[in-house]
């Protein structure tokens, strides 16, 4: 398990990445741009048992080119994407053109969604490289609906320097905020990644009271 200083070397690091410089090929990596038509099946019907079943306001943070976002508004959700990165947003809004999205340049950690309110709020990858992730997550709970559901998409990647945030400690986090917390086992479902990973990849969803 990583210690403290570690996260913050993690998400030092993540936080120097020129995300912009690297929009254009982030689509490269089967997860990323979700391509090969069996990866996309695979992240749809997870997203389709994670999500809520009748359709809403969807908040995906670190939308990057938003391949989640599009899965998510071909379900009939209503997006709403967040990102840093000015040219990631620029490709996600080309990548929904026509669909009921919106997508601002922003930080997860504080989208610039002012008093609006959703159903769902999707994270996947960006927990794990912010500063405060505590209060992150108390700052997500506060922009959901009563009833309303957290997804984060997390994990702990790498041997020798292990980077990520570990399933327990992600759901200590939460337990003072929501109600139901199920956490799923991805590791193990190579569809999702385009290939085997023996890391640890799991989702958490929690259901607000």
């Amino acid at each position: 398990m990583t210690d403290d200083s570690d996260r913050t070397a993690s998400a030092d690091a993540a936080r120097d990445v020129d995300w912009d410089a690297r929009a254009a090929a982030f689509d490269d990596e089967p997860d990323h741009g979700l391509r090969d038509p069996r990866v996309r099946r695979a992240w749809a019907a997870r997203l389709r048992a994670w999500l809520p079943a009748r359709a809403g306001d969807l908040l995906d943070l670190g939308c990057g080119t938003g391949s989640l976002s599009l899965l998510a508004a071909e379900q009939g959700h209503r997006v709403t994407g967040v990102d840093l990165s000015r040219n990631m947003v620029n490709l996600a809004r080309r990548k929904l053109a026509g669909r009921d999205a919106v997508f601002l340049v922003g930080d997860a950690a504080a989208p610039p969604v002012g008093e609006q309110r959703f159903d769902t709020v999707l994270v996947r990858h960006v927990l794990w490289a912010l500063p405060d992730p505590g209060g992150a997550l108390r700052h997500w709970r506060s922009l959901l609906r009563p009833g309303g559901r957290l997804v984060l998409v997390e994990g702990v990647w790498g041997t020798a320097g292990p980077v990520g945030i570990p399933a327990d400690r992600l759901t200590a986090l939460l337990a003072p905020l929501t109600g139901q917390v199920r956490v799923e086992r991805l590791s193990d479902d190579p569809l999702l990644w385009g290939k085997q990973v023996a890391d640890e990849r799991y989702a958490v969803v929690a259901v607000t009271g």
